[in-house]
């Protein structure tokens, strides 16, 4: 990983059974290098994060970006029958435009439930 400038790797299920799993670069360090152990002797299945949070490749950004804020987590595999790629926090910021344009909570609770009181009174 430090070779190649990576901050995580998805670790693919070993059965058909296995969740996908996650190994990042805080696990290296806060499951190995803080308590001293030889990185040699640890496996990964040992300290990856297993299952982790997957992503549908069809949700919008912003759901995407409320599931990173409740988790605490910065990148997540997307996955539809296989891995297509890795989503992270930096990759949001890039391809949104809800930095530049942001919606209130009001908005968003408006096109989450359209038919609510408020949502059919308030006007964009």
């Amino acid at each position: 990983m430090k070779e190649r400038h990576l901050r995580s790797l998805i670790v693919e299920p070993r059965t058909e059974n296995d969740p996908y799993g996650m190994i990042t670069e805080t696990d290296i360090v806060y499951k190995v290098g803080a308590y001293g152990k030889d990185s040699k002797q640890v496996r990964v299945y040992e300290i990856m994060t297993k299952p982790c949070i997957v992503v549908n490749p069809e949700l919008g950004v912003e759901y995407v970006a409320r599931l990173f804020a409740n988790t605490g987590i910065r990148r997540a595999p997307v996955i539809k029958d296989k891995l297509l790629g890795i989503i992270s926090i930096t990759d949001i910021l890039r391809k949104s435009d809800f930095v530049e344009n942001p919606k209130s909570y009001f908005e968003m609770y408006c096109q989450e439930f359209p038919d609510a009181l408020e949502a059919r009174i308030y006007e964009d």
